[in-house]
């Protein structure tokens, strides 16, 4: 496994304001011989106060450990392999009992053309761990529908969490159209090797690539489902999750789906469309802007507040090359209160990524948010460090 350190790359980014803000970001890889990269999450796995970070591959899920200093090396530890015939799909990590180590849930039995064999397509496993958490965990598995795609840890109440499980597909289904998907809902035991109840949700929903939970503590729990619909939002009420009739996006198919804010209590939505598709587009208030349509397989998106704004910007990822022959990440930055104009920028072009996940975190404690991408065909996982000072 080689790790390279690349240069220096500086973007300009401005305020709504007239001064100007100058962010840095470097970027590192730091391990170039992945398989897939299907899902890539942050987490503390061995409780040493310092984010980890955790990956789905194609036949392993492995996590590499933060040294705690920029020049030091991102040890990687495989904690399962093996686990189905076909591919591992998706990762959820959290901490989700405050022993400050994160609970890992792991999608298996990648196999999206199945829709009516079960044993053929689609897992769930929990993972136990071992007292050395650098060896391989206990694998449980857990109830599953076909075509496992999605999973979150989902803080239910202040004390309680549930584990959301999204397939691709409804059981049956061809080419996206038939019975609708069942989300899951895992209640957490307290004998986690033991059977986990479970709910299963009918979203009534087709081609459900992804979802974002929404959290307020004491308050509200909810989820932003993504389909050939468009986005749902699902309550959590009195009889558990059910879809509310509340359409963030209506009758326009979407691939990915994220949440964020423009500042001053006004919020927007961020897409990629279709599923797969070429568009990012932002949702405000009664707007839909398209930032970009010059992606090729979009495939991860984010939000959040890199330089300390007040607002939210956009992280998008795309795993094939365009009709100009690039793919990767790019960061778009707002330009007014509206969310109506945005200027997008290059994290780093020397690092070629056909990136099929991203997420963000503060790995170095430094206070500001990086971003951690997995790359498909590049098999790589990079990390792109917030310089900002």
């Amino acid at each position: 496994m080689k790790k390279q350190i690349l240069p220096f790359v500086i973007l300009s980014l401005f305020h709504l304001s007239t001064s100007a803000q100058t962010a840095t970001f470097k970027g590192e890889v730091i391990d170039d011989q992945i398989s897939i990269g299907y899902g890539v999450v942050t987490g503390d796995v061995d409780g040493d106060g310092k984010p980890d970070i955790l990956l789905a591959d194609k036949k392993e899920i492995v996590w590499y450990k933060n040294p705690g200093e920029k020049t030091g090396k991102w040890i990687r530890y495989v904690i399962a392999k093996d686990l189905t015939e076909q591919d591992n799909v998706c990762i959820a990590a959290r901490d989700i009992d405050g022993d400050g180590k994160v609970e890992v849930a792991v999608g298996a039995q990648w196999n999206p053309g199945e829709t009516k064999n079960n044993k053929l397509s689609g897992a769930v496993f929990y993972l136990v761990p071992t007292e050395d958490r650098t060896t391989l965990w206990e694998p449980v598995r857990l109830h599953h529908e076909v075509t496992i795609h999605r999973m979150h840890w989902v803080k239910k109440t202040d004390d309680t969490f549930q584990l959301i499980v999204l397939p691709l597909h409804g059981e049956g289904n061809v080419n996206g159209v038939g019975a609708g998907v069942k989300m899951i809902a895992f209640d957490v035991p307290e004998n986690r090797k033991g059977l986990w109840g479970y709910d299963l949700i009918e979203t009534n929903m087709h081609m459900t690539h992804n979802f974002q939970p929404m959290e307020v503590s004491g308050r509200f729990a909810g989820l932003a489902v993504g389909s050939k619909e468009g986005v749902q939002v699902f309550l959590n009420g009195v009889d558990g999750w059910a879809p509310s009739g509340n359409w963030m996006v209506p009758g326009q198919g979407v691939g990915e789906i994220r949440m964020g804010t423009l500042g001053k209590n006004q919020l927007f939505s961020t897409t990629v469309e279709p599923m797969h598709g070429n568009s990012l587009v932002v949702y405000s208030k009664d707007n839909r802007t398209v930032l970009t349509d010059k992606m090729k397989e979009g495939h991860a998106l984010a939000c959040a507040d890199f330089f300390g704004q007040g607002r939210d910007q956009i992280v998008v990822g795309w795993r094939n090359p365009n009709v100009a022959d690039i793919m990767g990440v790019r960061m778009f930055v707002g330009m007014d209160p509206e969310g109506k104009k945005w200027q997008e920028y290059s994290l780093d072009d020397k690092i070629k990524i056909a990136c099929e996940d991203l997420t963000v975190t503060d790995l170095d404690g430094d206070g500001d948010l990086d971003v951690i991408a997995s790359g498909r065909s590049t098999h790589n996982v990079v990390i792109y460090w917030n310089q900002k000072k």
